[in-house]
């Protein structure tokens, strides 16, 4: 080979040498940044799973502080509840029994009625923080069921119809063609809303008046396939009012808890929960509560819900309420064990029951209530659930469990207003469940439930009634009534215009041996709401 071509493939080569070097030393660079970086990368992710688990730990931390707290306000509530509606069960029930006595003059009796009307309002502002707690714990759900819609409607028309009239406002129910009669979903809920809304815009209006519409509309499949395919609607309330209205800046907060409007709070009446709980009922409903309100024009209020329709078998049957007055003949004595550690809700149990002819006896704390069942084997237990020395769910599992107290019905008595509550007292062996404050009907109901006892009512046999001396005609006109005492008369008339109905039930006790035709006759009134006609026939004044 040429020296000349030798020299140019020596140079060529160590060309080669010298990018070969290059290219590895810039290799080995690339190398060490690439490991400096993987290095980097695994610490930065060690430092995220550190604080990965740093963060989950506090989630947990936190979920855990939630729960705790859930527990704490759900003990702290189930306290309230019993130690709140423990004694309004005491005042409220001897007051109802005072009423009872026909010997009663009429004056106490109206001292009586404030005592229960002022009980059962202290009742409604009780519940509704019980209620909102409830709610805010996430402890409510529905409770549905088939009902008839147009008489729930029907009573609330009832329900305020002489409240609109007192302020001599106009009352108006708008029901459209084609709502459904029987529907499912919660009624207690929607009722509950109904009046709270109707409640609010009679209590707030001064002139011309309420009106509640109501509309139906099919439900589409997008919105709930389940439910239309089962011939469901939509349900679209409204309650307008020509009230003072609500100030734009107020009804941003309007649904918020203890929120009141600048009306309300210059009325000073209320919780100010009344609009919050119907908000959330109305969203456990499946629907959306709305206002459009102007100051000096009034308010309206808006929901619509989706329903099931029903047909009128699934609706239970409307018993007309009566008054209980005793057994009824030729039934077997009936002892009845109330295990109270109360001495007042257990004195008025008793006084209760021995009014209408039952063998009672009483205990103290579970542990006495099990001595004395075993002893004395009574057909009924009334059983409180938190007593001391032995509370009621261990002295009913004790009773239980064996074969002779299978036969025992043992039925709780609570203050609780958790419904939960009632799958716990019913899994430690109690056969029902009675919430405090509790009325006598409710008292009744379950004896006739559980052990098929018969009851007397007031007006019942009027073929065995003691007859009128003087051959008074059942005929319900001035002229007959004006046979009945003076102050008496007043009395009803007064009641009829305020629709207390628990007031003209209790008065028609004093003439209901005496003037047991006409007492039957003003209480078939009573009870189908005839409260115009009652207050027509009582009113003196006009017939003088």
């Amino acid at each position: 080979m040429p020296p000349e071509e030798t020299e140019v493939l020596q140079r060529r080569l160590e060309r080669e040498r010298a990018a070969r070097k290059q290219a590895e030393t810039l290799l080995e660079e690339k190398s060490r940044e690439l490991y400096q970086t993987n290095q980097e990368l695994r610490t930065l992710a060690d430092h995220l799973e550190e604080l990965v688990a740093e963060r989950t730990k506090e989630l947990a931390q936190a979920r855990d502080q939630a729960l705790e707290a859930n527990r704490a306000k759900s003990v702290f509530l189930a306290n309230m509840s019993h130690e709140l509606r423990t004694p309004l069960n005491a005042i409220l029930g001897f007051t109802q029994l005072m009423m009872r006595d026909h010997g009663l003059l009429a004056e106490y009796r109206e001292h009586l009625d404030v005592i229960i009307r002022s009980g059962e309002h202290l009742l409604g502002l009780i519940n509704d923080v019980l209620e909102m707690s409830k709610i805010e714990a996430g402890q409510h759900t529905l409770h549905e069921e088939s009902f008839d819609l147009y008489y729930l409607l029907n009573g609330l028309e009832d329900m305020f119809r002489l409240r609109a009239s007192d302020k001599k406002l106009t009352l108006l129910f708008d029901l459209a063609e084609g709502i459904p009669q029987y529907v499912r979903t919660d009624p207690n809920k929607l009722r509950q809303v109904l009046i709270n809304l109707l409640g609010n815009a009679v209590k707030f209006t001064h002139e011309g008046g309420v009106t509640l519409r109501c509309r139906s509309a099919p439900l589409s499949l997008t919105e709930d396939e389940n439910l239309a395919v089962k011939q469901g609607a939509r349900l679209l309330f409204e309650v307008e009012d020509t009230g003072p209205g609500i100030a734009e800046t107020e009804l941003e907060e309007l649904f918020e808890a203890f929120k009141q409007t600048a009306t309300g709070r210059q009325m000073q009446e209320g919780s100010g929960l009344g609009l919050a709980i119907s908000h959330m009922f109305v969203h456990l409903l499946g629907g959306e509560l709305t206002v459009v309100s102007a100051v000096d024009q009034g308010s309206v209020f808006k929901f619509d819900i989706p329903v099931q329709c029903a047909a009128v078998t699934e609706v239970p049957v409307r018993q007309p309420r009566q008054r209980v007055i005793g057994l009824e003949p030729g039934q077997p004595s009936y002892r009845i064990l109330i295990v109270e550690d109360r001495l007042e809700n257990r004195r008025l149990l008793v006084k209760l029951l021995e009014s209408i002819g039952f063998e009672v006896r009483e205990a103290v704390n579970g542990q006495e209530g099990v001595e004395i069942w075993e002893a004395w084997e009574p057909h009924l237990v009334w059983m409180d659930m938190r007593m001391p020395v032995m509370d009621g769910y261990e002295a009913t599992k004790r009773i239980k469990s064996t074969t002779k107290g299978q036969a025992t019905v043992v039925v709780a008595l609570t203050a609780s207003v958790f419904e939960e509550q009632r799958t716990v007292i019913l899994s430690a062996g109690c056969d029902d469940f009675v919430r405090k404050p509790f009325r006598d009907k409710d008292i009744f109901d379950v004896l006739h439930r559980h052990l098929g006892v018969r009851f007397l009512y007031a007006g019942q046999d009027q073929e065995t009634a003691t007859p009128r001396p003087d051959g008074m005609s059942t005929d319900l006109t001035p002229t007959a009534l004006r046979t009945l005492p003076a102050q008496w008369l007043s009395d009803l008339h007064q009641a009829a215009q305020r629709a207390d109905m628990e007031s003209m039930l209790s008065l028609l006790t004093v003439i209901e041996t005496d003037y047991a035709p006409l007492a039957q006759e003003l209480q078939t009134l009573i009870q189908d709401f005839r409260l115009d006609k009652i207050i027509a026939l009582t009113d003196t004044e006009e017939q003088s």
